[in-house]
């Protein structure tokens, strides 16, 4: 199951890499700033309510693993709901939140300018993104690994294909890289809606009783989902306070560190995600597990879980520091932020091994929606990364920022690892 999940999430930060490749190479380095916080912004946003993915699949794996065919499709229109509010708030608000986010930042004039750009357009497929989530989170929930990457590949595809076309053939700029990314997520929304139309689950609800639909407002079911959420929520909160606090330290050190330290963080994206594959698999299974009730389902899971987390963490860092430097080379044509990001490339070699069991394990907590350690594990680690920022950062610059980067992402990983049996003995005794 990992292996279909890690194609399909690791296409996920392609969105944002294809638009920092594409733009990297056009003669001015403000484009690539610009595009850097434009993405941060989208992602702060994003990721603030990613839970509607994550959440969403644990609950649509859980009433697999029950057999509730209509708290099955309960577990889909609750989040859609949700998706479609908080989008619409975030276009209620657009301009509030460019100058809140731009003067957090504070990038340099004309890195703000293009941000603006950037931002003005991709802000209209909010609602469409947020749903995206929900509709992925559904179909890997319900084991549709193929539906799962065919909206997912074929999104990304539209996306780079877009971005070359609005940005080398029509000279758009920083506007034809946003353009392409609201296309690419309005076509994701409409495939994946059609996709779960034409589910057997969703055919088999509509031919029963049309008396179900009062499921979808069951008061204990949208207080579980609240609880599991605002987890969730703050968990993603130490996220983006984590990210932002670099990308604000990055525009501090100038435009050309903001730049080669966004190329860097596109590639820790991109084995981020490659991580979350196996980390969904966990979830689905862990997921099933609790419905079912299955004690042994969960164990063994665990079990594959350490397994193929100590291999992919080897194989990405051992195949990381041998391409390091050409992969650099993919996103920028610029001398000078070509060396800085190679200066600073080594950092990322630790990343896998440091992060990994955060990342994994991650995904076996959400699926039984026993979502505390998580939070937990995430308010410990950012206190840490803000202690060291502090102290390293005014002593040794880019290298101090991202060994801070490295700090946090390690103590994710240890203090989730340590909840985990606490978790059996829990769902032993339920």
């Amino acid at each position: 199951m990992a292996l279909p999940l890690t194609i399909s999430t690791i296409t996920t930060p392609l969105l944002g890499a294809a638009d920092t490749a594409i733009i990297g190479h056009l003669n001015n380095p403000a484009y690539l700033g610009g595009v850097a916080v434009g993405t941060l912004i989208f992602n702060t946003l994003y990721w603030l309510f990613g839970f509607l993915r994550v959440s969403t699949s644990a609950f649509t794996a859980q009433a697999a693993g029950a057999g509730d065919r209509d708290e099955g499709i309960a577990a889909l229109v609750r989040p859609m709901i949700i998706a479609l509010l908080i989008g619409m708030v975030f276009i209620a608000l657009q301009q509030p939140i460019l100058h809140a986010a731009l003067y957090l930042v504070g990038p340099e004039p004309d890195v703000a300018a293009q941000a603006a750009q950037y931002f003005d357009i991709r802000i209209w497929g909010a609602p469409l993104t947020l749903l995206n989530y929900v509709l992925v989170g559904w179909l890997m929930g319900q084991t549709r690994l193929k539906a799962t990457l065919t909206v997912q590949i074929m999104m990304n595809v539209l996306n780079i294909a877009l971005d070359f076309v609005f940005v080398k053939v029509f000279h758009w700029d920083v506007a034809g890289v946003a353009a392409a990314t609201l296309i690419a997520e309005a076509f994701g929304c409409a495939l994946g809606m059609l996709l779960i139309v034409r589910s057997t689950m969703w055919r088999q609800w509509r031919a029963g009783s049309h008396a179900k639909w009062k499921q979808w407002f069951r008061r204990s079911q949208w207080t579980r989902i609240m609880s599991a959420n605002s987890d969730l929520m703050i968990r993603t909160v130490c996220l983006l306070v984590m990210f932002n606090l670099f990308t604000s330290q990055s525009a501090g050190l100038g435009t050309d560190v903001l730049a080669a330290n966004a190329i860097l963080l596109q590639l820790h994206y991109m084995m981020a995600y490659f991580f979350d594959g196996f980390g969904n698999a966990s979830s689905i299974y862990a997921g099933q597990a609790r419905g079912a009730g299955n004690a042994q389902l969960l164990r063994r899971s665990l079990r594959l879980s350490w397994i193929w987390t100590a291999i992919i963490a080897l194989a990405i860092s051992l195949l990381y520091w041998w391409m390091r430097i050409p992969l650099v080379g993919l996103f920028t044509e610029h001398a000078g932020v070509q060396d800085l990001a190679a200066a600073y490339s080594h950092w990322l070699i630790w990343f896998p091994l440091a992060a990994s069991c955060g990342l994994v394990f991650y995904g076996v907590f959400t699926g039984m929606t026993m979502t505390a350690p998580v939070r937990n594990s995430m308010l410990i680690s950012l206190a840490l990364y803000l202690v060291a920022v502090w102290a390293l950062v005014p002593a040794y610059a880019n290298n101090g920022l991202w060994l801070s980067f490295i700090v946090f992402a390690l103590g994710r990983s240890v203090f989730l690892v340590l909840y985990i049996p606490r978790l059996i003995r829990k769902f032993d005794r339920t």
